[in-house]
């Protein structure tokens, strides 16, 4: 076996430059009148109070990331505790996936083409308005989803500090889309009109998925300012 090629010590300080060069940066806002959590896969999470930012960075070519925020939150020393929405096992730095209802930025980074994939997903139901926007490569369409829908949330869905999506009350093909084949129903429509941009049912794409040219940075605001409360009939 060919011994290790052992790298001068004064290269590791450049490798290190040049990954973090390359680093896609997520700037992460709370503009709510409260506290948030903010969560990231990866990235962990931390606690933003009204009009405090995050920024997280993020490997070229990662899948399935999230962010989201999470509310009702409490925490000891240790980062152990609970949140009312989005919890993550319980911890402050998350390392898996949040618990619904929580209203999602999702990404794919450096995909087909070179592109970054993301969009706003209600898969896993709402708790804080949220937009998520490119900041940098030429790029500057994202999805808005900036409308108050825990206020307007119908009676079947309501859930403690926000809204769940139908697939999480009632786990019915109809509505989680198992089986890779489904359509929109009445409860997706009651997001779809709230939230034109996010992702209202699995099956949801040609409108709700947007691109970026591989290298862009992003910034997702939760509760954005100038947000409208449209009402649902």
């Amino acid at each position: 076996m060919a011994s290790p090629i052992l790298l001068p010590l004064f290269l590791f300080p450049l490798l290190l430059l040049v990954s973090l060069s390359t680093a896609v940066t997520f700037t992460v806002t709370n503009q709510c009148s409260y506290t948030v959590w903010a969560a990231a896969v990866p990235g962990g999470g931390r606690q933003l109070n009204p009009g405090q930012s995050w920024v997280v960075n993020v490997n070229p070519g990662t899948t399935g990331g999230r962010i989201w925020a999470r509310t009702g939150c409490s925490f000891d020393r240790n980062g152990n505790g609970h949140c009312q929405t989005g919890d993550c096992g319980g911890k402050l730095a998350c390392t898996g996936y949040g618990v619904p209802p929580n209203t999602l930025a999702e990404f794919a980074l450096n995909q087909f083409s070179n592109l970054d994939f993301f969009d706003i997903s209600l898969v896993d139901g709402f708790n804080v308005p949220m937009n998520f926007l490119p900041t940098s490569g030429g790029c500057s369409k994202g999805p808005h989803c900036s409308a108050d829908v825990t206020s307007q949330c119908p009676s079947q869905l309501k859930a403690p500090g926000g809204c769940n999506n139908p697939c999480t009350v009632f786990m019915t093909d109809e509505y989680c889309c198992n089986s890779g084949s489904c359509g929109p129903t009445n409860y997706s429509k009651f997001f779809k009109k709230l939230c034109p941009e996010a992702y209202s049912y699995p099956k949801d794409d040609p409108t709700s998925t947007f691109t970026c040219p591989a290298g862009a940075n992003y910034k997702v605001v939760f509760c954005p300012r100038g947000g409208v409360t449209h009402s649902y009939a």
